[in-house]
C-alpha cells in the first residue's frame, strides 16, 4: 500500500505515459483505440491523464507475459 503523504503523482501525462512505456504517443493512442491501454481520466476538454498504477500494472504484465511467451 502507499503512503499517503509520498510525492508520486497519482495521474500521468500522456508525454509521461509514452516515457514509462517506452512507446510513442501515436502508438498509445492506437493500444488506447484498440482497448489494450489503460483507459485515460478526462481532465478538460483537451487534456488527459493515465492513472500511473494502472499503467505501472500494465508495463508489469508485458513483463510477465514474456516469460509465458
Amino acid at each position: 500500500m502507499q503512503n499517503q503523504n509520498d510525492n508520486t503523482p497519482r495521474l500521468v501525462s500522456l508525454n509521461d505515459a509514452a516515457k514509462l512505456t517506452s512507446l510513442s504517443r501515436t502508438m498509445i493512442n492506437r493500444y488506447r483505440g484498440e482497448g489494450r491501454f489503460p483507459v485515460a481520466v478526462t481532465l478538460g476538454e483537451r487534456r488527459i491523464a493515465f492513472v500511473r498504477s494502472e499503467v505501472v500494472a500494465w508495463i508489469e504484465e508485458r513483463i510477465a507475459g514474456r516469460a509465458a511467451a
